[in-house]
């Protein structure tokens, strides 16, 4: 692998090919970076943006090893990813940004709730079960918490998947069996105003960056719009930027950081969890940041400068766009309505449709004078229908 100097960082490799390494294009090509992707299928968003793919499931380790032949450092677009398997290449010099540590702390949920807990910041009232716990163990670690609570799986839940509110200790037993008896959180159920997030980039020389705080809405657990910034009472987004330098400094981040924060009723702050890499929730950086999040993500891995992070409009709103239970081309028509909005940029993955399946996103910018709020409204009357 190629010396770790800024001059020499030309070529990164990516694990993983979605859409999320897919908007990393256009900032590689204004950095003068070349993007190496190791992702399964020719199809992928992020093939067509490369300079070479590497074909192949993103955990296969001797496929991360090609892919590190051909790059200076490697980065993530998708952390579930053989983290032991990958302990040998870091070994040999591979460089992996943000470190193997980083992404081997957040593949389990628990251990996510317990760092949190060590470095000081807000946590949910929570427990955790192995697996092979009794049932008088299930109840006792529940009776703690309280009900309702929420039962995650700790490895690999994403967009809601793996998570259930249980309202009362007779659905407890039953909940578990749906859970197959996997590694499970037990949390106190959070009746929040409003759901923050956050990004947060740090370089290799320790300089942090923080976006600005964003609210998400989420439909049936999928996240739905971005509103930026979140319009939240005085002292509040001070306060998730001081969570969120915590975090990058405790981490030892080297490249970026998503922070799900739950805001309760007397404006307490509790962190979801977080996610080491671009993020849904940093989507409208692309249109409404001096520096979009991809942009970031590249500048911290390959040594380059951290970009300023400020709003270039007075708040922007993004809306998911997710696969419905339509012919394709009833979406395709949808586009064209979508593409005619005013002060908007939209975003088409060019994935496979599937009801459901994450398919593209439209950002809109305004003034401070506008609705954000309302604009969402009449995105989503137009993908989604009244």
């Amino acid at each position: 692998m190629a010396q770790d100097k800024a001059n020499l960082i030309k070529r990164v490799g990516v694990i993983g090919g979605g859409q999320l390494a897919w908007m990393m294009g256009q900032a590689a090509q204004k950095l003068g970076l070349e993007l190496v992707v190791q992702t399964p299928q020719e199809t992928d968003p992020a093939v067509a943006i490369a300079h070479s793919t590497v074909l192949a499931p993103i955990a296969d380790v001797a496929a991360t090893a090609s892919l590190a032949a051909q790059c200076d450092v490697i980065t993530f677009e998708n952390e579930f990813i053989d983290c032991a398997g990958l302990q040998t290449l870091a070994e040999s010099g591979t460089i992996f940004r943000p470190s193997l540590d980083v992404l081997t702390l957040v593949l389990d949920k628990r251990h996510q709730r317990e760092f949190f807990a060590q470095i000081g910041l807000p946590n949910p009232r929570y427990n955790y079960l192995d697996g092979d716990e009794s049932e008088a163990d299930l109840a006792a670690k529940a009776e703690i918490i309280g009900f309702p609570l929420v039962m995650k799986t700790r490895r690999l839940g994403y967009d809601g998947q793996g998570t259930t509110v249980v309202k009362e200790a007779s659905e407890l037993s039953a909940t578990w069996d749906r859970f197959d008896h996997v590694p499970v959180l037990l949390e106190e159920f959070v009746p929040f105003k409003q759901e923050l997030a956050v990004m947060v980039a740090r370089s290799t020389q320790g300089d942090v960056a923080v976006y600005p705080t964003v609210e998400t809405q989420q439909v049936d657990q999928v996240c739905r719009r971005v509103f930026a910034p979140a319009r939240v009472r005085a002292g509040v987004d001070s306060r998730m930027e001081g969570i969120a330098r915590t975090l990058a400094e405790q981490l030892q981040l080297v490249g970026v950081v998503g922070i799900e924060c739950f805001l309760t009723q007397n404006d307490r702050i509790l962190i979801n969890e977080i996610a080491p890499r671009t993020h849904n929730s940093g989507h409208y950086s692309l249109d409404a940041c001096q520096t979009s999040q991809f942009e970031q993500q590249l500048r911290t891995v390959s040594d380059r400068p951290i970009g300023p992070t400020t709003l270039t409009c007075s708040q922007a709103v993004m809306v998911n766009l997710l696969g419905l239970d339509e012919p394709e081309d009833s979406h395709h028509r949808k586009l064209q309505v979508l593409k005619e909005l005013p002060q908007s940029t939209l975003y088409w993955y060019t994935k496979d449709i599937r009801p459901g399946r994450k398919l593209g996103h439209i950002t809109q910018c305004f003034g401070p004078a506008e609705d954000p709020t309302a604009a969402a409204a009449a995105i989503e009357a137009i993908w989604y229908g009244s």
